[in-house]
């Protein structure tokens, strides 16, 4: 199928591996040119080499911490200035936050710097431009909203959802759609290295919690993310999609 994407432009936050190195490669597979960014910068040069070397054209690297609001700033127009405005953002950036009953301020502060208040910013940055266009995609990457246990992270992508729905409303006249997926178990660096680091820890979890009986790829949200980037998506907004093989426990 043709997404009609091809020379479209994106931004995408969080690509230095995981999802968002996957989705950085879904997008340039279709023809968009993309910016990608992240803290560390040889992983972001790594994959815009292997991008070029598969016959797309090289994403523009940008490196910096998200959780800082003039670098969003920054990154936002270097980007736009480079590909000539940005019609897709993919705020894919963040991280568990498991926290103690007592965990301090700073703590909570940094959770949601990172897993809200850095979507927030690179929004608002690149809303204007949209609207002056009368076309934009915003997709969020989120996470369950069903913890067993206290996380910062998910109190603040909890406040995600709810905002991304509001603003949702509030620009759909301007062509502009909204949409945030909540990504199960996905092979990634943080739930290989630090959430399950073995074999036999994953195909615990996987039989206790994963009716379809694996953990997903970030190919799995990628694809769903160039659907939701493109035309063929128009009347998708507001939406908060799970990809995550019914490990839902509502679904239990």
């Amino acid at each position: 199928m043709d997404l009609n994407l091809k020379d479209r432009t994106a931004l995408v936050t969080g690509a230095s591996a995981g999802i968002g190195a996957g989705i950085a490669r879904a997008l340039a597979a279709e023809g968009v040119r993309i910016a990608i960014t992240a803290r560390r910068g040889e992983p972001l040069e790594r994959l815009a080499a292997e991008i070029e070397a598969g016959g797309g054209q090289r994403p523009l690297v940008l490196t910096g911490d998200v959780t800082d609001a003039s670098t969003v700033s920054s990154i936002v127009s270097d980007a736009a200035g480079t590909l000539g405005g940005i019609d897709i953002l993919v705020n894919s950036a963040g991280g568990s936050r498991p926290v103690p009953l007592d965990a301090s301020e700073e703590v909570w502060d940094e959770a949601f710097a990172l897993n809200f208040h850095a979507i927030r910013r690179f929004a608002a940055a690149v809303l204007p431009s949209m609207q002056e266009r009368r076309w934009g995609r915003i997709v969020n990457i989120s996470g369950s909203m069903e913890p067993r246990a206290l996380n910062a992270a998910m109190a603040a992508k909890a406040a995600l959802h709810l905002w991304a729905k509001g603003l949702a409303c509030d620009v759909a006249a301007d062509g502009i759609t909204v949409n945030t997926i909540a990504p199960g178990r996905i092979n990634s660096e943080q739930i290989l290295t630090k959430m399950y680091p073995t074999e036999e820890a994953r195909q615990r979890f996987i039989a206790a919690n994963i009716p379809i009986g694996y953990f997903g790829d970030p190919e799995d949200i990628a694809h769903l993310v160039a659907f939701l980037v493109s035309p063929l998506a128009r009347y998708i907004t507001g939406a908060v999609i799970p990809v995550d093989g019914a490990m839902r426990f509502s679904a239990h």
